[in-house]
């Protein structure tokens, strides 16, 4: 967190806690509350369905996964994610594979048929290279014939500029919880910057997490697919499968290993 960002909190009797999003166990909980069920969910479902092996990257508490398995997905599916207090909900199924790490930690080799990223996972990659290396890295784990998905907010409808509110949860107790993006700041390079804060009756400090997310064009995104070996198969501007234009708030790809 910056000095600036800290000293915005000066005047709280104690100084909130910082944390990574979601890395701490109090949250994790609110996240699918945060996050629910929706027709971005239904899009990523269908696909995994019709793929005999699935790797979700960042799949938080593995929503997607634990569904299909109730839906009758009887192959492989592999959840990927670097916050264990997240994997610690999603574990609750056990006929799914839960990895707890970053691409980085992949074993070599062709494995999946189907590569996700959910939820604007893509966003967290901030630079270049760091796109890179990951679009490398789902690449040698995708079968000849393998497919990637996944989404980014379009940055040309500025959708940041509308991120400032709350939102409520309600923790297994009844206790009440409210996040709210506190701040939020364009930066150079397309990142934008949310400082996040969470607070509850029964927390004797709020929490605050601050994050960066970086927004990339679609002709951004297509130049790192054709860098990484992938070629655009689907392009989509909505989760019912609309065209994509300027206007569109999501960029959803899917690709293929070229």
């Amino acid at each position: 967190m910056t000095a600036g960002s800290a000293a915005a909190y000066r005047d709280a009797v104690l100084e909130p806690e910082i944390s990574d999003d979601y890395q701490d166990p109090r949250l994790a909980v609110f996240y699918d509350q945060f996050n629910g069920w929706g027709a971005d969910r239904d899009f990523y479902l269908d696909l995994v369905m019709s793929a005999p092996s699935v790797l979700d990257v960042g799949c938080g508490t593995g929503a997607i996964l634990k569904r299909a398995r109730e839906r009758g997905h009887t192959g492989r599916l592999v959840g990927l994610d670097p916050a264990d207090a997240m994997l610690d909900h999603a574990r609750s199924r056990p006929d799914i594979e839960w990895v707890h790490g970053d691409l980085a930690t992949l074993p070599a080799g062709p494995e999946f048929d189907l590569v996700i990223m959910t939820g604007h996972v893509f966003q967290v990659f901030l630079t270049d290279d760091q796109i890179a290396a990951a679009l490398a890295a789902i690449q040698a784990a995708l079968s000849r014939t393998g497919r990637l998905a996944f989404e980014t907010l379009n940055p040309l409808p500025r959708p940041w500029e509308g991120w400032l509110g709350s939102f409520d949860g309600v923790a297994p107790d009844g206790t009440p919880v409210t996040g709210a993006n506190a701040e939020v700041h364009s930066r150079p390079g397309g990142i934008v910057h949310v400082i996040g804060r969470f607070s509850s009756p029964t927390w004797e400090r709020d929490i605050v997490c601050p994050s960066d997310f970086r927004f990339t064009t679609a002709a951004e995104v297509d130049a790192a697919l054709d860098a990484a070996g992938f070629v655009v198969a689907e392009r989509y501007g909505t989760w019912d499968r609309g065209p994509f234009t300027d206007e569109s708030a999501e960029i959803i790809t899917i690709a293929e290993v070229r």
